[in-house]
């Protein structure tokens, strides 16, 4: 699955400049951001319809969708951003955009247990992790660590062992310096506890917990516990 994400990288080639963004692609952001995915899905279906900007558009719609999914478990939200996932024209997008998208594909693949191949992506996008602020980075920086620990979780020994190491090299090599993780995670640390969470990671609000009454999909009731990674606005 390391070559699928290579390929993957490989197509995220910047094609020149870009352009301000659309105003409907610049409401779907700052309604996205806000946590408003309905509306951001419906600023987004319009944006889509104009040539400029119909790919970043689609890359809101993919992530709103995900974000529905994720809180409330309707397959029809992960098939409407897998849909959007899959016409998005990687290229065509500005290089934060290109890190929103690896995001969004790995969410995609987390959120059905594909944990192995979602951290690669979760790898890939920290690799161009200097283009999001340091809040942002911290929470791929979770989604990463803990969906490489579920797919250990699953592994044998000897595999445990080497995915143990890898994370704890690569955890090294992804972080964020102290006074901002320090102050990252105050920021966090707000949203965590209003939502009753913890990190097991130090980081976001990823767990290991999950109620046994939930009935969702084991993958998505853990995910709830994440904050996503903002998309590109006035912010970045």
């Amino acid at each position: 699955m390391r070559v699928a994400v290579v390929f993957v990288a490989a197509l995220l080639v910047s094609t020149g400049a870009y352009a301000a963004d659309p105003p409907p692609l610049a409401r779907a952001r700052t309604l996205y951001n806000a946590m408003d995915y309905d509306g951001a899905i419906a600023a987004a279906a319009l944006a889509r319809t104009q040539p400029a900007g119909a790919d970043a558009a689609a890359l809101v719609d993919a992530r709103a969708h995900l974000e529905k999914y994720r809180h409330g478990a309707d397959p029809a939200d992960l098939t409407a951003a897998r849909e959007a996932l899959n016409v998005i024209r990687a290229a065509m997008l500005s290089p934060r955009d290109q890190v929103d998208f690896l995001v969004g594909l790995g969410q995609s693949l987390y959120l059905t247990d594909l944990f192995g191949p979602a951290a690669d992506l979760f790898d890939t996008a920290l690799e161009r992790g200097t283009l999001l602020p340091d809040r942002d980075r911290l929470m791929l920086l979770d989604w990463w660590a803990t969906a490489l620990d579920r797919e250990a979780q699953a592994a044998a020994p000897e595999r445990r062992a080497r995915l143990r190491a890898r994370q704890s090299a690569r955890g090294a090599a992804h972080a964020v310096p102290a006074r901002s993780r320090q102050r990252s995670r105050e920021l966090l640390a707000g949203g965590c506890r209003a939502r009753g969470g913890g990190s097991r990671h130090g980081v976001g609000c990823g767990g290991r917990g999950v109620d046994s009454r939930d009935a969702r999909p084991r993958s998505v009731a853990a995910a709830r516990r994440h904050r996503s990674p903002r998309l590109r606005g006035d912010h970045s």
